[in-house]
């Protein structure tokens, strides 16, 4: 295996990462900013306030997005194990 291979497949892996993750980083985002506004327009500074309906929406999103998830790391592993059986060998 080359030095090259592995930074490929390193990148690869991150960028997989990056986009599994992406739906509910973005819908965590969204949900704490609007959040943030509310408490700051009512001045109400309850800290369980903010974590309790990110966390609700993480979890929703997992139950929406999982198997698209799945699927691209389905599809990540299926190309990184045929691409590491031509380097072995």
């Amino acid at each position: 295996m080359s030095t090259e291979f592995i930074i490929q497949l390193a990148g690869e892996a991150v960028y997989t990462v990056l986009k599994a993750s992406a739906p509910m980083l973005v819908l965590a985002l969204v949900v704490g900013l609007i959040i943030s506004v509310f408490q700051a327009a009512t001045q109400i500074q309850e800290q369980t306030l903010a974590f309790v309906p990110k966390i609700v929406i993480v979890l929703l999103s997992i139950l929406v997005f999982g198997p698209w998830i799945l699927q691209t790391l389905i599809d990540y592993t299926y190309g990184m194990l045929n691409n590491l059986d031509k380097y072995i060998g």
